[in-house]
């Protein structure tokens, strides 16, 4: 596959990449096998870092360090107890990039951009792209209401276009994110203006994915249609599969606070994390939100029903988060084959629009 000069963004030389392409840090899901695989191809792997312990991110790391050369990132959780620790661990083991869920304090991104670490945060409205851009990011990630897990309201198409206009002149780098799965959709974004495609559904659905195949075998086998966006998990909306387990939660509302609080128990259980420390950080997550007590409680749901699915195979008893493309994706390719695939098919894609590169002559 040669490289289409048409497909070489600025985003690429920011986080040290071939291709504009960002697997994204999916939790229970993007551990230092996939993360390695997405960035020995080209892309740009990140570890999902947010439901792991200090210790095992550390161990993941050094995983992907020892496994490729090539450029990765970090998911952090800007609302962890031992966030600090961990922006020093990622400094310190020279990580190219950190990237966020929620919005990182300003304190944060002046302490990673110092040290040359790329930040780049998650966002859903274009309120929030400028905000971030005021306290110095240097890339958000715009995630349409297509895309999987914790997602907003407004589509792909319509978010990332008010982004770009919203950081235009801000040297902000704008990565597209909500329902991307092909080198058609890569074409398009960078038609928008984007500066690269954030895909987790279709890196989830890899051969490199340690999700189980019977898990990976009900993403298969489910339709455009087959996805719900739904608050019941842990009072946010989150898209996932539409499953028996998510229409039980729907159905048990007045059952949904004591298993929340069992969830949060067992999570914490699984992290070695003591009691106080659990009740310390429901009142830090109610002191910085306007989350009732409830759903302080309902927010331990989604990493306990997930690691369900994703770590035990328990598709009966655990939600499958899930971007709306998962009805157009039938196979699971390695990454190396996936993007080597999505460049061409990009490159085909422009192509169409405007013809095929000329070389200059005499080249």
């Amino acid at each position: 596959m040669s490289d289409d000069p048409r497909l070489q963004t600025e985003f690429c030389g920011l986080v040290g990449i071939r291709y504009p392409i960002v697997q994204t840090g999916m939790g229970w899901v993007a551990g230092s096998r996939l993360t390695a695989a997405t960035a020995a191809a080209g892309g740009l792997g990140i570890i999902a870092a947010a439901p792991m312990t200090f210790d095992e991110m550390v161990a993941a790391i050094a995983e992907v360090q020892a496994a490729t050369d090539a450029s990765f990132g970090v998911n952090l959780r800007t609302d962890s107890a031992d966030v600090d620790r961990r922006v020093d661990h990622l400094i310190a083991a020279g990580v190219r990039v950190a990237s966020f869920a929620q919005a990182p304090s300003q304190a944060i991104v002046v302490r990673l951009k110092e040290a040359g670490v790329v930040v780049i945060p998650t966002i859903g409205a274009a309120r929030h792209a400028e905000k971030v851009a005021e306290w110095g990011v240097d890339a958000v990630i715009a995630q349409g209401a297509e895309g999987g897990g914790h997602t907003g309201l407004v589509p792909t198409s319509i978010l990332v276009p008010q982004v770009l206009d919203a950081l235009s002149g801000s040297g902000v780098a704008v990565v597209a994110a909500g329902g991307f799965t092909d080198g058609r959709g890569l074409a398009a974004a960078l038609a928008w203006g984007a500066d690269a495609v954030a895909m987790g559904t279709r890196f989830l659905l890899t051969a490199d994915s340690d999700v189980p195949h019977d898990i990976k075998s009900v993403y298969l086998a489910t339709p455009v249609t087959g996805t719900v966006v739904t608050r019941a998990v842990d009072g946010a909306p989150q898209r996932v599969v539409a499953t028996n387990v998510v229409t039980r939660l729907e159905d048990s509302r007045l059952l949904r606070f004591p298993r929340a609080v069992a969830n949060a128990l067992r999570f914490r259980s699984l992290t070695s994390t003591p009691l106080t420390e659990l009740v310390a950080e429901g009142f830090r997550m109610k002191r910085s939100s306007e989350m009732s007590w409830s759903q302080v409680a309902m927010a331990a749901n989604a990493p306990m029903l997930t690691r369900a699915t994703m770590v035990e195979g328990r598709s009966k008893v655990g939600i499958l988060p899930t971007g709306q493309g998962v009805g157009v994706i039938a196979e699971l390719p390695t990454c190396a084959e996936l993007i080597a695939r999505t460049m061409t098919e990009a490159s085909a894609a422009l192509d169409r629009v405007c013809g095929p590169v000329v070389p200059l002559s005499g080249d």
